[in-house]
């Protein structure tokens, strides 16, 4: 176990240094900060002292090893657009998207998981055709084009719920939370159900097809045949396998949910870390684009890790197998 968890490490590592190289790298193409950080009256001696200032006077792989150090630190850098500290910033957008991507999560789950088993066990019934069949909106449409359909309906047409913001929060400290408050649970429903919904029915639809195959099972017809009632056949023994396989495409969906959350903030102009990278690539801000892509890069590398982890201690076939030296 040891060993296993040793190995995963040092992959993890190694996949986080080309990553952050491969974006570091991309940044370079994105255009100059000089341009938008200086007035029309610059000179080339405030443009030379404020490349200087910055380190952009750097070779590539010295700015990128200083990057490198100085993120280890938790220091980002400055902001070339607000001239503030890069975590400083992170930590006043992170409790937006950590609180929409948490809904998200769970609504995604719960349905999906929910709304699998229900499909595979109803699979000849018409609801669950109708399911199926709604399902395809969720995996076929965009998810920009899905959130301008549910402000239109939602917020246009029957102005039940707001088109854009957060909604009042309320200050925890250095957390702010629209938890407790009307409007910020009001405004959190819409951007959660767009973000939530690609994954809900991917889950869905794999938690359907994985268990459709364990009720094929032999072991399965074996405890019909001992007389247990089918709710145990399909919760005890067909759900507990079916959820093996999925733990892997779950885990990685509720990475993707925080990444992917920039294009859900983007339509609802929801305040997190996602439109703070699209603002930053407007104003060339590098010291936040690299932050958010290196955040994200541990972000799903440490997803992975721990479900790969999850599996090992799941699955008692891959412990058998270490045992033996395979």
């Amino acid at each position: 176990m040891l060993a296993f968890i040793l190995r995963r490490l040092f992959q993890s590592i190694i996949v986080l240094l080309i990553v952050g190289f491969v974006a570091f790298s991309m940044f370079t193409f994105v255009g100059d900060p000089i341009d938008n950080m200086l007035g029309q009256e610059r000179t080339q001696a405030d443009i030379a002292r404020l490349r200087e200032q910055l380190g952009l006077d750097q070779p590539f792989f010295v700015q990128y090893w200083n990057f490198l150090g100085n993120a280890i630190q938790g220091n980002f850098g400055i902001s070339y657009r607000q001239g503030r500290p890069v975590s400083e910033i992170l930590l006043e957008r992170a409790p937006a998207t950590l609180e929409l991507a948490a809904v998200s999560a769970f609504f995604a789950m719960l349905l999906g998981i929910s709304l699998g088993v229900f499909t595979a066990i109803r699979r000849n019934g018409m609801a669950s055709n109708v399911i199926m069949t709604l399902s395809l909106i969720g995996v076929s449409l965009p998810t920009f084009l899905i959130g301008i359909l549910l402000i239109y309906v939602f917020s246009v047409e029957l102005n039940w719920l707001p088109s854009f913001g957060r909604g009042a929060v309320v200050d925890l400290g250095w957390w702010t939370t629209g938890f407790l408050t009307t409007s910020g649970l009001q405004a959190l429903i819409l951007p959660a159900i767009t973000l939530g919904l690609y994954q809900m029915t991917l889950i869905m639809r794999l938690v359907r097809s994985e268990m459709l195959e364990v009720l094929r099972q032999e072991y399965i017809r074996f405890a019909r045949a001992r007389g247990l009632r089918e709710r145990a056949v399909n919760f005890r023994h067909a759900l507990k396998n079916t959820l093996v396989p999925v733990i892997t495409v779950t885990g990685l969906q509720l990475g993707a949910i925080i990444a992917f959350a920039i294009i859900t903030e983007t339509v609802f102009q929801w305040p997190g870390v996602g439109l703070l990278f699209i603002n930053a690539i407007q104003f060339v801000d590098i010291p936040v684009m690299a932050a958010y892509l290196m955040l994200i890069s541990v972000m799903f590398v440490s997803i992975n890790l721990i479900v790969d982890l999850l599996y090992f201690a799941i699955d008692p076939r891959l412990r058998v197998g270490k045992g033996r030296g395979h």
